[in-house]
C-alpha cells in the first residue's frame, strides 16, 4: 500500500510524559522513553520537554536506538503579541530541529487558547477569532513559513481542540487565507473527530497541503462525558478522551487508502496523549504498532 521509503513511522512522546501536565509521567525517563518506542517497532519521534536540547547529545541517544526526529510542538502567538517575538523563538526552534534533521516544524496559534487551562470547559470557551485575528494569523504563517524555508524546511499548521483553528471550517478559512507555497497543513485524526469532523472528509479537501500525520483515536463515550460535564481540554485527557489507533472509533482504512493513493510523503506520528498510569505507554505503543501493520501495511 505505502512505499516504505516515503513513509516513516514515529511516536510522541506524550503518552510517556506530558509536557501540559508534568505529573503524568513524572517518573517516566527520556531513556526510557525512547528506548521503548524503539522496542515497539516506532523510527521516530517528536520533541518532548525531558529530551536534550544539544544536537550532539540528541543525536547520539536517539542513533543507539535507531530513531530520528520527525518533528516538535512551537506555540506561536501572532494574534496577540508582536510579530517579532513569536519570530524571534521561532526561528532558534527552526535552528534547533534543522540540527536534528527534521523536514517540517509543527506550529499552532495559542493566541487566546484554552487548551491549557484545567478548568475552562472545552466546547463552551472555545475561542473564535475576529477578522483582525485571522489577518495577524494568516500574514504571521506566511513570514513563518518564509523562516523555515530558508532552513529547506516547511511549517505544518496543528489544528487543535480550544485554539481558533479547530474546526473544519476554520482549518478551510486558513487555508484559503495562506500560500500553500508557505503553509502547509498537520492532519490530525484524533482532533477532528473529537470536534465532531469528519477526518476523512478533511483529508480529502486538503490532501495537497498536507505534509505531517498525527495518528490518534477517540473514545467517544469519554469525549460525550466532556460535552455534558463542560470539561476541560486537560481534564478530557485525564479522563481518557484520547487513544491509539486501533482502541478507539475511527475507522483508519479509508485514511490509510486515501493517503496511499496520494503523493504524500513524510511522517505518520502515533499521538495519543493519556495518564501513563492508567495506560502503560509501552503497551500502547505495541498495540499502535500492530494496528497500524494490519490496517496500512507499513
Amino acid at each position: 500500500m505505502f512505499k516504505e521509503e516515503a513513509v516513516r513511522l514515529a511516536i510522541a512522546p506524550i503518552a510517556w510524559t506530558n509536557d501540559d501536565m508534568p505529573e503524568l509521567g513524572g517518573n517516566n525517563t527520556f531513556e526510557q522513553c525512547i528506548s521503548e518506542m524503539a522496542l515497539a517497532g516506532f523510527q521516530g519521534s517528536e520533541v518532548g520537554n525531558k529530551y536534550p536540547r544539544s544536537p550532539e547529545v540528541l543525536h547520539r541517544a536517539l542513533g543507539l536506538r535507531g530513531l530520528q526526529i520527525a518533528s516538535a510542538w512551537f506555540s506561536a502567538h501572532l494574534t496577540v503579541r508582536p510579530y517579532e517575538e513569536t519570530a524571534e523563538a521561532f526561528v532558534a526552534h527552526r535552528d534547533f530541529l534543522h540540527a536534528m534533521g527534521a523536514k517540517v516544524i509543527v506550529v499552532s496559534e495559542q493566541g487566546r487558547s484554552i487548551q491549557g487551562q484545567m478548568d475552562t470547559p472545552l466546547f463552551d470557551a472555545k475561542p473564535v477569532f475576529t477578522e483582525g485575528e485571522w489577518a495577524l494569523l494568516a500574514e504571521g504563517l506566511g513570514k513563518l513559513g518564509r523562516l523555515a524555508a530558508e532552513k529547506g524546511m516547511a511549517i505544518v499548521y496543528h489544528h487543535h481542540m480550544g485554539t481558533g483553528v479547530q474546526t473544519a471550517a476554520e482549518i478551510d478559512r486558513l487555508m484559503e487565507l495562506t500560500d500553500p507555497a508557505e503553509v502547509s497543513l498537520l492532519f490530525d485524526t484524533g482532533h477532528l473527530a473529537f470536534s465532531g469532523e469528519n477526518p476523512l472528509e478533511v483529508l480529502r479537501a486538503h490532501l495537497p497541503r498536507i505534509r505531517h500525520v498525527h495518528l490518534k483515536d477517540i473514545r467517544p463515550e469519554v469525549v460525550r462525558r466532556v460535552i455534558a460535564e463542560k470539561l476541560s481540554f486537560l481534564q478530557a485527557v485525564k479522563a481518557g478522551a484520547f487513544t491509539v489507533p486501533g482502541d478507539g472509533c475511527i475507522e483508519f482504512a479509508d485514511i490509510f487508502a486515501e493517503l496511499a493513493g496520494s503523493s504524500y510523503t513524510g511522517w505518520f506520528v502515533v499521538e495519543a496523549e493519556q495518564d501513563p498510569a492508567l495506560a502503560d505507554p509501552l503497551e500502547y505503543a505495541i498495540k499502535a504498532r500492530k494496528y497500524i501493520r494490519e490496517t496500512s501495511g507499513l
